[in-house]
């Protein structure tokens, strides 16, 4: 990672039904509800500082289409921050609704494994807005809406995509996901090893320990969900953290 560049922290805004949720690994049936309005939620994390969010339609996820709009919109026009969104967006129409709601990114997961030619089109197609979003359970790829497991490796995928003209890549480790048990720090370093895009860390994030070890690696960002809507992180000491390694990050 050059010098003077630093992990954007990306709070999650995870949204089923309107509202403002959190899931454990992906499992619909373990879900918490942290608020009716995700929109004030937006609003909470950028006045704490969050420059960027990250925000999924697990509604969308499990449909296969984008669901969420009011919702989405109203994150965006609330929080005045770039916003990126997954879930669901399986075909250009779905790319094109998405990004009329005025999200700056889309996050391309299912699709992009059942149809790399497709991927690279929207790729061409809406260049910097198209991010590669791998979901992972054991280092194996997982599909629509997390439901599914592939025979792909994570890995094997992202060094199969990485010449195409992506915006980064978002790896989520599900096994961590909503668990508050730690993040993969290892599975995020081969990941950034094994491929040239910007990638962006997901999963498990639970402790300080974990920001710093993850703020010292070649991360474009990292997204962290349930240990700050229960309070066991400040977004506050994040962001400190990140500003720490910027300074301590020696030249490429």
């Amino acid at each position: 990672m050059p010098k003077g560049s630093k992990v954007r922290i990306y709070p999650a805004i995870d949204l089923r039904g309107g509202q403002c949720v959190r899931l454990k690994q992906g499992d619909y049936q373990q879900e918490t509800v942290f608020g009716p309005d995700p929109a004030a939620m937006a609003k909470r994390w950028v006045a704490e500082g969050a420059q960027v969010l990250h925000i999924v339609d697990l509604d969308g996820a499990r449909e296969g289409r984008p669901t969420n709009g009011d919702s989405v919109r109203a994150i965006v026009e609330a929080s005045g921050v770039p916003c990126q969104l997954g879930g669901g967006l399986r075909s250009d129409e779905h790319i094109r609704e998405a990004l009329s709601w005025g999200v700056e990114r889309v996050v391309i997961g299912t699709k992009a494994l059942q149809s790399p030619a497709w991927l690279e089109k929207m790729a061409g197609s809406f260049p910097g807005q198209v991010v590669l979003g791998i979901d992972a359970r054991d280092g194996q790829v997982a599909t629509h809406g997390w439901l599914d497991v592939s025979a792909t490796s994570a890995l094997e995928l992202a060094m199969r995509l990485s010449h195409l003209a992506l915006a980064a890549l978002v790896y989520t480790d599900i096994s961590r996901d909503g668990m508050l048990q730690g993040a993969n720090v290892d599975a995020m370093a081969q990941m950034c090893s094994a491929t040239p895009l910007p990638v962006i860390a997901s999963g498990g994030v639970t402790t300080l320990d974990d920001v710093r070890r993850l703020a010292a690696l070649p991360l474009h960002g990292c997204i962290v969900g349930r240990a700050l809507y229960e309070g066991r992180l400040e977004l506050k000491q994040i962001l400190a953290i990140c500003e720490e390694s910027k300074k301590l990050t020696p030249d490429s």
